[in-house]
């Protein structure tokens, strides 16, 4: 069974509130009522192509991103915004952010989709269906552990302690669903590597990039492992991905216009949210933030066709410049005017306009972008950072930091050279992936869940001084937000 492209689908109309508070619905054009039984292969297809448009919704994809990107030292906010996301990138959480509404509702939503499609599926149905109940498994996964990182503690604090998310999943009554307590950090870690094992044996069709198959399963795992700090895990789910033949990192020729082509024949990518042209959200895109320019990809004043108020930070922007040849450097546009960047003067001191691109241009669009969630060089820099934290291997961390430096077009690195500048193995890994992963959601978790701190020493909306967040610091993670918790009186909030 060949599933389509994601089309704009919905199994429900979702009511969402968007940056400007204007109300919109997005109407199903393919539907299967919520309360029907999914009877037919036919049915499930349909009802699983539904559950994926749910998460591509602005209210979850766009939301979500604020939360994992903003509140990093990679991006510097050029202006107040009266937009809450400013609260988030402040480290000045809210409890009525209507961003963490946003994606609480839409990634419950999925999850309740995606737990009709698991019921509804025999562990020993046909492959066809047993690959369908494998992608829901893997969607509740994912769900799931975006839901912790915003709402909860890094798993290296005090898993079995601290609060996690309610865990949603298939088989409990409507009174259960409306009155779920939140279960600790290490429960929903658990139950999150159950779903993708268990995805894993299922799932049996390779796919497109925007489709969950066993390889995107395999890849989330050597995530969450090492978040668990499970290293051998992580390695060996890493290591799964890169030799199953499926994906390649793009040549260096290739690598400046990575995020600009049509996501579907990407060899590097293993999953992300598809867009496709006709899904251009112009100034409510993620891009929008980052990037005003042309089709082209020329840099010009804001508002010429996208937001372009959040940047490129000078500490990020300074750090690549030490190798000014280093290719990630592409995906950061300044905007200058006879030849000198630009400064938004909105703000004191005045912020540099680096714009970014890595989510604008995709096929000739200036705002359509098909956010990455899961590519092969995150694998490497995954087994990296495992490896530098084996007792021995720390040659085979460098090993694979190399891989991505030498396609960045930059010197590798050696463990004599790093002795002499007195950084550790381990130094260099989160650095090359604060290079390598920038803007894409990874930044503020590398810090934390190492035990460091985030500094931003560089100008911006709310870090003109120096800002330093610690990684016990309760500003680290989203409040629930408050009208579920008005609800249901067994969530406890964030402090």
């Amino acid at each position: 069974m060949k599933i389509k492209y994601l089309i704009a689908v919905a199994v429900v109309s979702l009511l969402i509130t968007g940056n400007t508070a204007c109300k919109k619905t997005f109407n199903p054009s393919t539907a299967i009522d919520e309360n029907s039984a999914l009877t037919s292969e036919a049915d499930i297809e349909t009802a699983t192509i539904g559950t994926y448009a749910l998460f591509k919704a602005e209210a979850y994809v766009r939301s979500g991103y604020f939360f994992t990107e903003y509140p990093t030292d990679e991006v510097a906010q050029g202006q107040n915004s009266s937009d809450d996301l400013s609260n988030i990138y402040k480290y000045t959480p809210i409890k009525t952010s209507s961003h963490a509404a946003n994606f609480w509702s839409s990634a419950y939503k999925s999850i309740s989709a995606a737990n009709r499609v698991i019921e509804a599926i025999d562990d020993n149905a046909s492959l066809p269906l047993r690959q369908l109940k494998g992608e829901n498994l893997y969607i509740r996964a994912m769900l799931h552990f975006n839901l912790v990182r915003i709402f909860a503690r890094p798993y290296s604090q005090n898993p079995t302690v601290n609060l996690g998310v309610p865990i949603l999943k298939e088989g409990l009554t409507d009174d259960e669903k409306l009155t779920l307590a939140r279960s600790n950090v290490n429960t929903v870690y658990d139950f999150i590597v159950a779903d993708l094992l268990k995805a894993s044996t299922l799932m049996n069709q390779p796919k497109s990039n925007s489709f969950a198959s066993k390889e995107v399963a395999y890849a989330l795992l050597s995530r969450v492992y090492l978040y668990m700090e499970k290293n051998a895990e992580s390695i060996e789910y890493a290591d799964k991905v890169i030799n199953s033949g499926r994906y390649n990192l793009l040549s260096s020729g290739e690598y400046p216009t990575y995020f600009r082509g049509a996501p579907d024949g990407n060899k590097e990518t293993i999953f992300c949210i598809r867009h496709i042209k006709t899904e251009d959200r112009g100034f409510s895109a993620i891009g929008s933030m980052y990037f005003s320019g042309d089709a082209s990809g020329n840099a010009l004043n804001q508002a010429a066709s996208g937001w372009g108020e959040i940047y490129a930070s000078k500490k990020l922007y300074d750090a690549l410049n030490v190798n000014p040849q280093d290719l990630r450097l592409k995906f950061i546009s300044p905007l200058t005017e006879n030849g000198v960047v630009k400064l938004n003067n909105k703000i004191t001191p005045n912020a540099p306009m680096y714009y970014i691109n890595k989510y604008s241009l995709q096929e000739g669009i200036v705002n359509l972008s098909s956010p990455v969630y899961l590519r092969l060089a995150e694998m490497y820099l995954n087994k990296a950072e495992a490896n530098a934290k084996i007792s021995g291997k720390e040659q085979l961390a460098l090993d694979d930091v190399n891989k991505i430096r030498t396609r960045a077009g930059i010197p590798i690195l050696t463990l004599a050279g790093l002795a002499t500048s007195g950084k550790s193995v381990l130094d260099a890994v989160l650095e090359e992936r604060w290079f390598e992963l920038s803007f894409e959601g990874h930044r503020a978790y590398d810090l934390f869940r190492n035990n460091r701190p985030l500094i931003r020493n560089y100008p911006g909306t709310g870090t003109s001084t120096n800002q330093i967040v610690q990684p016990g610091d309760s500003k680290i993670i989203a409040f629930i937000p408050q009208n579920e918790v008005d609800k249901n009186n067994k969530l406890i909030q964030n402090p």
